[in-house]
This record gives structure tokens, C-alpha cells and sequence, in this order.
């Protein structure tokens, strides 16, 4: 049976995608052995205010751009699924792509609030998990209502690398130089910096599809 291609799951807004998050999905393509990282540009965020979102084109436009010339695919594909949380998405993307093996990645700052998000023991029990730390961050972390669960399926990050073979739930604390970039930071400093995109859609690089009407 041909191995399945070990691939990395990074949601978020991307409002824009910055360099703080192609060097992070770097760093975890290295630390996890991947093949591919895909950016999942979110089609909203329940935990997020829409106000100040740019829309969907203009944040995978950005990805897209931002992620040229590596092994990340910046994606919409949860627009399509039609999906709105997380755990549907991972569900319906682990059974779509059967011949890859996905590990959801994820900040140290999401982890605080994990368990705000819906179903969040399913999402540790679809796949594994790694945990990027965040500067500010990982003392919160580590006190997360959601890791007084998930500590006892805590990995070292010395074993990375193995994560393919583990059981589910399974998580990994990621340690890489800290990067203070910011994407509301930098939507101050430039507040209508999607108007300064193609007013064209992008194509889906995941899908091969332009998005959904409406996307």
C-alpha cells in the first residue's frame, strides 16, 4: 500500500497573510516532516467580529501570493465543503483526500480558548495536533481548561517527526524563534491593503476551482 503523504492543516483568517506565518509553516514543515502545509483561508471565523475582514478573494489572493515558491497551498477549500467549524472541516477533508495523512497546527493562542471551539475533543480525536508556541502565550497554554485533557497525550517534541505513526488524540508543543508579526498590526498601518489586490478571484490551488459564488 503506497504511504500516504504526510500534510499539515494551518487555519485562519489570513487578514492579510503575513511573513510571521510562512515562516512558522516553514519552521513546522521541517520540525513535522511534511510534504505539504496547506493554509485553510477560513470563510469566517465564529470566534472572530466580521468587521474589518477583508473578503475571502483578497485573503487567499494574499495567501496565495505569500506562500510562492514552497511546499504551503494556501486553499478555500472549507468554502466549498461548506463547512463553518473546524471539526466538520477536518472530518470532511480527512475523508475526501484518503491518501493523505493530516495533522492539524495550530498557536499557542488557540489553545487557550480550544475549548470554546465546537466539538474540540472530536478535532483531537481526527488527527494529531501541533501546538506552535506564541510569544505571551504559552503560560496560558499550558493552564488551557482544554490541556487539563489534553496533557496526558502530550508528545515530545524530540519525536516530532513520528507523529504519522501515533494514535489520536495525540498533541506536540512546537518551539521555533519567536516572530512578533502581526496581521493586525500591519491592517493598521494599511487598512485597505485588499484593494490593492487583483480585483479578479483567485483559483482554488487545492480544488482547481474558482470559489463558490458568493465566496
Amino acid at each position: 500500500m503506497k504511504a500516504r503523504k504526510p500534510t499539515g492543516l494551518l487555519g485562519g483568517s489570513f487578514n492579510p497573510a503575513h511573513a510571521g506565518h510562512r515562516r512558522i509553516s516553514l519552521a513546522a514543515i521541517d520540525a513535522l516532516g511534511l510534504e505539504e502545509l496547506w493554509w485553510l483561508v477560513s470563510p469566517g471565523n465564529p470566534l472572530k467580529p466580521e468587521a474589518g475582514m477583508a473578503p475571502l478573494p483578497a485573503r487567499l489572493a494574499s495567501a496565495q501570493g505569500m506562500a510562492r515558491r514552497s511546499r504551503i497551498v494556501a486553499t478555500a477549500i472549507e468554502a466549498r465543503l461548506g463547512t463553518r467549524y473546524t471539526a466538520d472541516s477536518l472530518r470532511k477533508l480527512a475523508r475526501r483526500y484518503p491518501d493523505r495523512r493530516f495533522i492539524w497546527i495550530m498557536g499557542a493562542d488557540n489553545l487557550v480558548q480550544f475549548d470554546q471551539w465546537r466539538d474540540w475533543r472530536l478535532i483531537a480525536r481526527t488527527m494529531p495536533i501541533a501546538v506552535i508556541a506564541r510569544p505571551g502565550y504559552d503560560g496560558g497554554a499550558h493552564r488551557a481548561r482544554a490541556m487539563g485533557w489534553l496533557r496526558r497525550y502530550v508528545r515530545p517534541q524530540s519525536q516530532s517527526r513520528c507523529w504519522t505513526k501515533w494514535r489520536t488524540p495525540a498533541l506536540v508543543l512546537l518551539h521555533f524563534r519567536p516572530d512578533p508579526t502581526s496581521a493586525t498590526r500591519l491592517r493598521a498601518a494599511l487598512p485597505d491593503w485588499d484593494r490593492l489586490l487583483s480585483t479578479k478571484a483567485p483559483r482554488d490551488r487545492i480544488t482547481r476551482l474558482p470559489l463558490p459564488h458568493g465566496g
